[in-house]
């Protein structure tokens, strides 16, 4: 699951989640199970790409991998499982069928991005960059790469919109350090979190 974790070590770190848990059970279920996982799997990945950049073409691998996480960090926030949908099949509670939606929820609502993202430019990002890299292995509409701006902006939405990917990652990195916090004490994050790692275990 994360590390060496296994689903029984996240059933016994659930047994206390659901508990009366302490300040500290939840820092160190956030360590050890979220923060780990994406270290492991995204951020250190990352980090090797941009200690090796020749700037001929490894940001879109990196930016690749940031879309590859965004949707997971938000539906761990709602704590929703995505589940494509059959003919005349419904959703569950909980569940989400629309990767756009969650996508653009993260840009638009989250901090810091929700400093740069309005919806326009949001659904311009998820499909230029979003789409883009993740069907067809390029940028779509206009939009470039670059590894940072001097004005420490994460994205350029004019004429040649662009993203910066080294800002864009910084943001990311504050982002789950601010979200480890909060969900010490926020009820709703904390339940929610429960339900998408019940749902990692499951898989």
């Amino acid at each position: 699951m994360s590390g060496w974790k296994t689903p029984d070590d996240w059933k016994n770190t659930r047994a206390i989640l659901i508990g009366s848990p302490k300040t500290e059970d939840w820092e160190r279920a956030f360590k050890d199970f979220f923060r780990t996982r994406l270290d492991l799997r995204y951020l250190r990945p990352i980090k090797v790409l941009q200690e090796t950049a020749t700037c001929q073409g490894e940001g879109f691998s990196i930016a690749a991998i940031q879309c590859s996480l965004i949707e997971f960090l938000e539906s761990t926030v709602q704590g929703l499982k995505y589940r494509y949908l059959k003919k005349g099949e419904k959703l569950g509670h909980y569940e989400y069928s629309s990767s756009k939606k969650i996508f653009t929820s993260f840009l638009m609502n989250r901090e810091p991005f929700a400093k740069e993202f309005t919806k326009t430019i949001a659904d311009d990002f998820y499909g230029g960059v979003r789409c883009g890299l993740l069907h067809e292995a390029r940028t779509k509409d206009g939009w470039r790469i670059q590894a940072s701006d001097s004005k420490g902006r994460i994205v350029d939405p004019g004429k040649q919109p662009t993203l910066f990917r080294d800002n864009f990652q910084k943001a990311l990195k504050q982002f789950i350090t601010e979200y480890g916090v909060e969900l010490q004490s926020n009820r709703e994050y904390q339940e929610a979190f429960i339900r998408k790692f019940d749902d990692i275990v499951i898989e």
